[in-house]
Protein backbone atom coordinates (compact mmCIF):
# COMPACT_ATOMS: atom_id res chain seq x y z
CA UNK A 1 0.00 0.00 0.00
CA UNK A 2 1.35 3.43 -0.95
CA UNK A 3 2.09 5.71 2.01
CA UNK A 4 2.06 9.50 2.04
CA UNK A 5 5.47 11.16 2.13
CA UNK A 6 5.36 14.42 4.06
CA UNK A 7 7.61 17.41 4.60
CA UNK A 8 8.25 18.08 8.27
CA UNK A 9 10.95 20.76 8.13
CA UNK A 10 13.13 22.79 5.77
CA UNK A 11 16.30 24.71 6.55
CA UNK A 12 18.91 26.55 4.53
CA UNK A 13 21.97 28.68 4.90
CA UNK A 14 21.92 32.25 3.66
CA UNK A 15 23.07 32.69 0.07
CA UNK A 16 26.65 33.89 -0.26
CA UNK A 17 28.12 35.32 -3.43
CA UNK A 18 29.92 32.51 -5.20
CA UNK A 19 33.22 34.26 -5.78
CA UNK A 20 36.41 34.84 -3.79
CA UNK A 21 35.54 37.14 -0.92
CA UNK A 22 31.88 36.10 -0.86
CA UNK A 23 30.38 35.84 2.60
CA UNK A 24 30.55 32.01 2.65
CA UNK A 25 33.58 31.49 0.40
CA UNK A 26 35.79 30.66 3.38
CA UNK A 27 33.54 27.76 4.47
CA UNK A 28 34.26 24.31 3.09
CA UNK A 29 31.17 22.94 1.26
CA UNK A 30 31.24 19.81 3.43
CA UNK A 31 30.89 22.05 6.48
CA UNK A 32 28.10 24.06 4.85
CA UNK A 33 26.19 20.86 4.20
CA UNK A 34 26.99 19.42 7.64
CA UNK A 35 25.51 22.52 9.26
CA UNK A 36 22.07 22.07 7.70
CA UNK A 37 22.10 18.34 8.48
CA UNK A 38 22.83 18.98 12.16
CA UNK A 39 20.18 21.67 12.24
CA UNK A 40 17.52 19.27 10.95
CA UNK A 41 18.20 16.91 13.86
CA UNK A 42 18.33 19.66 16.48
CA UNK A 43 15.18 21.43 15.30
CA UNK A 44 13.17 18.21 15.37
CA UNK A 45 14.59 16.39 18.38
CA UNK A 46 15.92 13.49 16.32
CA UNK A 47 18.90 11.19 16.74
CA UNK A 48 21.00 10.59 13.65
CA UNK A 49 20.40 6.86 13.92
CA UNK A 50 16.74 7.48 13.13
CA UNK A 51 17.66 8.70 9.62
CA UNK A 52 17.42 5.95 7.02
CA UNK A 53 19.36 7.83 4.35
CA UNK A 54 20.73 11.23 3.37
CA UNK A 55 20.39 12.15 -0.31
CA UNK A 56 22.53 15.15 -1.25
CA UNK A 57 22.36 17.12 -4.48
CA UNK A 58 25.63 18.54 -5.82
CA UNK A 59 26.56 19.42 -9.40
CA UNK A 60 30.33 19.95 -9.53
CA UNK A 61 31.50 16.78 -7.82
CA UNK A 62 35.21 17.49 -7.96
CA UNK A 63 37.80 18.98 -5.60
CA UNK A 64 36.21 20.07 -2.32
CA UNK A 65 32.92 18.52 -3.48
CA UNK A 66 34.23 15.11 -4.49
CA UNK A 67 34.24 11.67 -2.82
CA UNK A 68 30.46 11.54 -2.28
CA UNK A 69 30.05 14.87 -0.50
CA UNK A 70 26.78 13.64 1.01
CA UNK A 71 28.66 11.00 3.00
CA UNK A 72 31.41 13.47 3.93
CA UNK A 73 28.76 15.87 5.24
CA UNK A 74 27.09 13.13 7.29
CA UNK A 75 30.40 12.34 8.97
CA UNK A 76 31.32 16.02 9.43
CA UNK A 77 27.91 16.63 11.02
CA UNK A 78 28.68 14.04 13.69
CA UNK A 79 26.02 11.60 12.53
CA UNK A 80 26.45 8.00 13.57
CA UNK A 81 28.70 6.18 11.12
CA UNK A 82 25.84 3.80 10.30
CA UNK A 83 23.88 6.58 8.52
CA UNK A 84 24.40 6.22 4.75
CA UNK A 85 24.38 8.94 2.13
CA UNK A 86 24.47 9.35 -1.63
CA UNK A 87 25.24 12.32 -3.85
CA UNK A 88 23.00 13.06 -6.84
CA UNK A 89 23.70 15.05 -9.99
CA UNK A 90 20.73 16.09 -12.08
CA UNK A 91 22.37 19.42 -12.73
CA UNK A 92 20.39 22.37 -11.34
CA UNK A 93 17.63 20.03 -10.19
CA UNK A 94 19.95 17.81 -8.16
CA UNK A 95 18.41 18.38 -4.74
CA UNK A 96 14.88 18.48 -6.17
CA UNK A 97 15.66 15.02 -7.53
CA UNK A 98 17.00 14.08 -4.09
CA UNK A 99 13.64 15.07 -2.62
CA UNK A 100 11.85 13.02 -5.30
CA UNK A 101 13.93 9.93 -4.54
CA UNK A 102 13.44 10.41 -0.80
CA UNK A 103 9.66 10.81 -1.06
CA UNK A 104 9.31 7.97 -3.54
CA UNK A 105 11.33 5.67 -1.29
CA UNK A 106 9.06 6.51 1.62
CA UNK A 107 5.93 6.00 -0.46
CA UNK A 108 7.25 2.60 -1.55
CA UNK A 109 7.97 1.55 2.02
CA UNK A 110 11.77 1.45 1.67
CA UNK A 111 12.33 4.38 4.07
CA UNK A 112 10.67 5.97 7.09
CA UNK A 113 12.82 9.11 7.48
CA UNK A 114 15.13 10.71 4.92
CA UNK A 115 16.95 14.01 4.69
CA UNK A 116 17.02 15.39 1.15
CA UNK A 117 19.62 18.12 0.88
CA UNK A 118 21.90 19.99 -1.46
CA UNK A 119 25.09 22.01 -1.44
CA UNK A 120 27.24 24.00 -3.82
CA UNK A 121 30.22 26.24 -3.15
CA UNK A 122 30.60 27.97 -6.47
CA UNK A 123 33.38 30.18 -5.11
CA UNK A 124 35.57 27.18 -4.25
CA UNK A 125 34.46 24.78 -7.01
CA UNK A 126 33.66 26.87 -10.10
CA UNK A 127 30.68 25.85 -12.20
CA UNK A 128 31.89 23.63 -15.03
CA UNK A 129 34.89 22.28 -13.13
CA UNK A 130 33.66 18.73 -13.58
CA UNK A 131 32.78 19.03 -17.27
CA UNK A 132 33.84 16.42 -19.81
CA UNK A 133 37.35 17.13 -21.18
CA UNK A 134 38.26 19.29 -24.14
CA UNK A 135 36.95 17.14 -27.00
CA UNK A 136 33.30 16.13 -27.41
CA UNK A 137 32.44 12.45 -27.16
CA UNK A 138 32.02 10.99 -30.64
CA UNK A 139 28.35 10.17 -30.16
CA UNK A 140 27.51 13.74 -29.13
CA UNK A 141 29.57 15.26 -31.93
CA UNK A 142 27.84 13.05 -34.50
CA UNK A 143 24.37 13.77 -33.17
CA UNK A 144 24.92 17.54 -32.84
CA UNK A 145 27.45 18.40 -35.56
CA UNK A 146 26.91 22.14 -35.10
CA UNK A 147 27.67 21.77 -31.40
CA UNK A 148 25.71 22.58 -28.27
CA UNK A 149 26.03 25.82 -26.30
CA UNK A 150 26.34 26.97 -22.72
CA UNK A 151 23.27 27.82 -20.68
CA UNK A 152 23.66 31.56 -21.18
CA UNK A 153 23.38 31.16 -24.93
CA UNK A 154 20.38 28.87 -24.43
CA UNK A 155 18.78 31.66 -22.40
CA UNK A 156 19.45 34.02 -25.33
CA UNK A 157 17.84 31.55 -27.75
CA UNK A 158 14.77 31.37 -25.52
CA UNK A 159 14.53 35.17 -25.33
CA UNK A 160 14.66 35.33 -29.12
CA UNK A 161 12.12 32.55 -29.70
CA UNK A 162 9.60 34.01 -27.25
CA UNK A 163 10.31 37.59 -28.27
CA UNK A 164 11.36 38.95 -24.88
CA UNK A 165 13.00 42.36 -24.95
CA UNK A 166 15.87 43.51 -22.78
CA UNK A 167 13.41 45.75 -20.95
CA UNK A 168 11.15 42.80 -20.09
CA UNK A 169 14.06 40.70 -18.85
CA UNK A 170 15.40 43.50 -16.66
CA UNK A 171 11.97 44.40 -15.30
CA UNK A 172 11.38 40.81 -14.25
CA UNK A 173 14.80 40.70 -12.58
CA UNK A 174 14.25 43.92 -10.66
CA UNK A 175 10.92 42.53 -9.47
CA UNK A 176 12.69 39.41 -8.18
CA UNK A 177 14.97 41.54 -6.01
CA UNK A 178 12.07 43.69 -4.82
CA UNK A 179 9.97 40.67 -3.86
CA UNK A 180 12.88 38.96 -2.09
CA UNK A 181 13.78 42.12 -0.19
CA UNK A 182 10.17 42.63 0.87
CA UNK A 183 9.85 39.00 1.99
CA UNK A 184 13.07 39.26 4.00
CA UNK A 185 11.92 42.49 5.63
CA UNK A 186 8.67 40.77 6.64
CA UNK A 187 10.59 37.86 8.18
CA UNK A 188 9.31 35.34 5.63
CA UNK A 189 12.63 33.47 5.50
CA UNK A 190 13.44 33.62 9.22
CA UNK A 191 12.11 30.17 10.09
CA UNK A 192 14.27 28.55 7.41
CA UNK A 193 17.54 30.47 7.70
CA UNK A 194 20.47 28.93 9.56
CA UNK A 195 23.14 31.51 10.44
CA UNK A 196 26.65 30.42 9.45
CA UNK A 197 29.70 31.35 11.52
CA UNK A 198 32.76 32.24 9.45
CA UNK A 199 36.18 33.65 10.29
CA UNK A 200 34.80 37.08 9.37
CA UNK A 201 31.69 36.82 11.54
CA UNK A 202 28.19 35.40 11.42
CA UNK A 203 26.31 35.40 8.12
CA UNK A 204 22.57 35.73 8.78
CA UNK A 205 21.04 37.18 5.61
CA UNK A 206 21.21 36.50 1.88
CA UNK A 207 24.15 38.37 0.42
CA UNK A 208 22.70 38.19 -3.09
CA UNK A 209 19.54 40.25 -2.55
CA UNK A 210 19.85 43.90 -3.63
CA UNK A 211 16.81 45.81 -2.41
CA UNK A 212 17.48 48.89 -4.50
CA UNK A 213 17.71 47.11 -7.86
CA UNK A 214 15.80 48.81 -10.67
CA UNK A 215 15.27 47.93 -14.30
CA UNK A 216 16.89 51.25 -15.19
CA UNK A 217 19.99 50.32 -13.24
CA UNK A 218 20.19 46.90 -14.86
CA UNK A 219 19.90 48.43 -18.32
CA UNK A 220 23.53 49.57 -18.21
CA UNK A 221 24.98 46.07 -17.88
CA UNK A 222 26.75 44.46 -20.82
CA UNK A 223 25.80 41.05 -22.31
CA UNK A 224 27.48 38.22 -20.43
CA UNK A 225 27.73 35.47 -23.04
CA UNK A 226 28.43 37.08 -26.42
CA UNK A 227 31.66 36.13 -28.15
CA UNK A 228 32.70 36.81 -31.72
CA UNK A 229 32.44 33.10 -32.52
CA UNK A 230 28.93 32.81 -31.08
CA UNK A 231 27.83 36.06 -32.72
CA UNK A 232 28.88 34.61 -36.07
CA UNK A 233 26.98 31.38 -35.38
CA UNK A 234 23.83 33.18 -34.20
CA UNK A 235 23.82 36.46 -36.16
CA UNK A 236 20.22 37.33 -35.27
CA UNK A 237 20.60 37.14 -31.50
CA UNK A 238 20.27 40.48 -29.74
CA UNK A 239 22.44 39.40 -26.77
CA UNK A 240 20.22 40.60 -23.94
CA UNK A 241 21.29 38.19 -21.19
CA UNK A 242 23.45 40.03 -18.65
CA UNK A 243 24.65 39.41 -15.09
CA UNK A 244 21.63 41.42 -13.95
CA UNK A 245 18.98 39.18 -15.50
CA UNK A 246 20.82 35.94 -14.67
CA UNK A 247 21.08 34.14 -11.34
CA UNK A 248 24.36 34.90 -9.56
CA UNK A 249 26.99 32.30 -8.74
CA UNK A 250 26.20 31.30 -5.17
CA UNK A 251 27.43 29.39 -2.13
CA UNK A 252 24.73 27.71 -0.02
CA UNK A 253 23.33 24.51 1.44
CA UNK A 254 19.74 23.47 2.16
CA UNK A 255 17.88 20.45 3.53
CA UNK A 256 14.34 19.10 3.84
CA UNK A 257 13.20 16.51 6.38
CA UNK A 258 10.89 13.98 4.72
CA UNK A 259 9.00 11.20 6.51
CA UNK A 260 6.07 8.88 6.19
CA UNK A 261 3.06 10.59 7.69
CA UNK A 262 2.66 7.73 10.18
CA UNK A 263 6.25 8.11 11.41
CA UNK A 264 5.88 11.87 11.81
CA UNK A 265 2.76 11.44 13.93
CA UNK A 266 4.39 8.66 15.94
CA UNK A 267 7.26 11.03 16.78
CA UNK A 268 4.94 13.91 17.65
CA UNK A 269 6.08 15.97 14.66
CA UNK A 270 3.74 17.97 12.46
CA UNK A 271 3.49 17.13 8.75
CA UNK A 272 3.49 20.47 6.91
CA UNK A 273 2.89 19.31 3.35
CA UNK A 274 2.67 16.09 1.40
CA UNK A 275 4.16 15.17 -1.94
CA UNK A 276 1.28 14.97 -4.39
CA UNK A 277 2.82 14.31 -7.82
CA UNK A 278 6.20 14.05 -9.56
CA UNK A 279 7.55 14.35 -13.09
CA UNK A 280 10.92 14.50 -14.79
CA UNK A 281 11.45 15.09 -18.52
CA UNK A 282 14.13 15.49 -21.12
CA UNK A 283 13.94 18.32 -23.65
CA UNK A 284 15.91 19.96 -26.46
CA UNK A 285 19.55 20.22 -25.25
CA UNK A 286 20.23 23.24 -27.46
CA UNK A 287 17.47 25.31 -25.88
CA UNK A 288 18.28 23.34 -22.72
CA UNK A 289 16.21 25.43 -20.28
CA UNK A 290 12.70 24.94 -21.67
CA UNK A 291 12.11 21.64 -19.85
CA UNK A 292 9.91 23.17 -17.11
CA UNK A 293 7.15 23.66 -19.69
CA UNK A 294 6.66 19.97 -20.63
CA UNK A 295 7.51 18.92 -17.06
CA UNK A 296 4.67 21.06 -15.73
CA UNK A 297 2.24 19.64 -18.26
CA UNK A 298 3.28 16.10 -17.35
CA UNK A 299 3.01 16.60 -13.60
CA UNK A 300 -0.43 18.17 -14.02
CA UNK A 301 -1.55 15.22 -16.12
CA UNK A 302 -0.36 12.84 -13.42
CA UNK A 303 -1.89 14.86 -10.61
CA UNK A 304 -5.40 15.16 -12.02
CA UNK A 305 -5.31 18.84 -11.05
CA UNK A 306 -6.04 21.75 -13.34
CA UNK A 307 -3.48 24.54 -13.52
CA UNK A 308 -5.85 27.04 -11.95
CA UNK A 309 -5.90 25.00 -8.72
CA UNK A 310 -2.26 25.83 -8.06
CA UNK A 311 -1.82 28.56 -5.46
CA UNK A 312 1.87 29.27 -6.07
CA UNK A 313 4.62 28.29 -8.49
CA UNK A 314 8.34 28.26 -7.83
CA UNK A 315 10.02 28.24 -11.25
CA UNK A 316 13.77 28.52 -10.90
CA UNK A 317 15.13 31.81 -12.20
CA UNK A 318 18.31 30.54 -13.80
CA UNK A 319 17.79 33.39 -16.26
CA UNK A 320 14.82 35.74 -16.57
CA UNK A 321 13.84 34.30 -19.95
CA UNK A 322 13.18 30.86 -18.41
CA UNK A 323 10.25 31.65 -16.07
CA UNK A 324 8.94 34.22 -18.56
CA UNK A 325 8.72 31.58 -21.31
CA UNK A 326 7.15 29.13 -18.86
CA UNK A 327 4.57 31.69 -17.74
CA UNK A 328 3.76 32.61 -21.33
CA UNK A 329 3.08 29.05 -22.44
CA UNK A 330 1.18 28.03 -19.29
CA UNK A 331 -0.81 31.32 -19.10
CA UNK A 332 0.36 31.66 -15.52
CA UNK A 333 -0.73 34.30 -13.03
CA UNK A 334 2.32 36.59 -12.55
CA UNK A 335 1.35 37.20 -8.90
CA UNK A 336 1.74 33.48 -8.12
CA UNK A 337 5.12 33.12 -9.85
CA UNK A 338 8.03 33.24 -7.39
CA UNK A 339 6.06 35.52 -5.06
CA UNK A 340 8.95 35.91 -2.60
CA UNK A 341 11.53 36.44 -5.30
CA UNK A 342 13.59 33.84 -7.12
CA UNK A 343 17.14 32.82 -7.87
CA UNK A 344 18.01 36.09 -9.62
CA UNK A 345 17.81 37.64 -6.15
CA UNK A 346 18.11 34.71 -3.75
CA UNK A 347 20.94 33.01 -5.59
CA UNK A 348 21.36 29.72 -7.39
CA UNK A 349 23.80 27.45 -5.56
CA UNK A 350 23.03 24.83 -8.16
CA UNK A 351 23.16 21.68 -6.03
CA UNK A 352 21.21 23.30 -3.20
CA UNK A 353 18.53 25.14 -5.18
CA UNK A 354 16.00 22.32 -5.37
CA UNK A 355 15.52 21.92 -1.64
CA UNK A 356 15.79 25.71 -1.18
CA UNK A 357 12.84 26.25 -3.52
CA UNK A 358 10.89 23.46 -1.86
CA UNK A 359 11.29 25.03 1.57
CA UNK A 360 10.28 28.43 0.23
CA UNK A 361 7.19 26.95 -1.42
CA UNK A 362 6.04 25.22 1.78
CA UNK A 363 6.53 28.41 3.80
CA UNK A 364 4.62 30.49 1.27
CA UNK A 365 1.65 28.12 1.20
CA UNK A 366 1.54 28.22 5.00
CA UNK A 367 1.77 32.01 5.12
CA UNK A 368 -1.00 32.52 2.57
CA UNK A 369 -3.28 29.56 3.30
CA UNK A 370 -2.71 28.10 -0.16
CA UNK A 371 -3.24 24.41 -0.74
CA UNK A 372 -1.31 23.31 -3.83
CA UNK A 373 2.14 24.46 -4.95
CA UNK A 374 4.26 23.62 -7.98
CA UNK A 375 8.04 23.58 -8.14
CA UNK A 376 9.94 23.14 -11.40
CA UNK A 377 13.53 23.69 -12.48
CA UNK A 378 15.40 23.74 -15.76
CA UNK A 379 18.49 21.57 -15.79
CA UNK A 380 21.71 21.34 -17.78
CA UNK A 381 21.57 19.09 -20.82
CA UNK A 382 17.89 19.82 -21.40
CA UNK A 383 15.93 18.30 -18.52
CA UNK A 384 13.49 19.41 -15.83
CA UNK A 385 11.90 18.14 -12.65
CA UNK A 386 8.42 19.15 -11.50
CA UNK A 387 6.82 18.56 -8.12
CA UNK A 388 3.36 19.32 -6.78
CA UNK A 389 2.94 19.51 -3.01
CA UNK A 390 -0.20 19.89 -0.92
CA UNK A 391 -0.15 21.89 2.28
CA UNK A 392 -1.57 19.98 5.24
Amino acid sequence: MTRDAVIVDAVRTPAGRGKPGGALSGVHPVDLAAGVLRSVLERNGLESTQIDDVLMGCVSQIGDQSMNIGRQAVLAAGFDATVPAATIDRQCGSSQQAAHFAAQGIMAGAYDIVIAAGVESMSRVPLGSSRIGGSLPQGIAERYPDGLVNQGVSAELIARKWGFTREQLDAFSAQSHRRAADAAAQGRFASQLLPVTTDAGVVEVDETVRAGTTAEGLAGLEPAFRTDELAARFPDLEWNITPGNSSPLTDAASAVLIMSEAKALELGLTPRARFHSFAVVGDDPLFMLTGPIPATRRVLDRSGLSFDRLDAYEVNEAFASVPLAWAHDLHADPAKLNPWGGAIALGHAVGASGTRLLGTLVAHLEATGGRYGLQTMCEGGGMANATIIERL
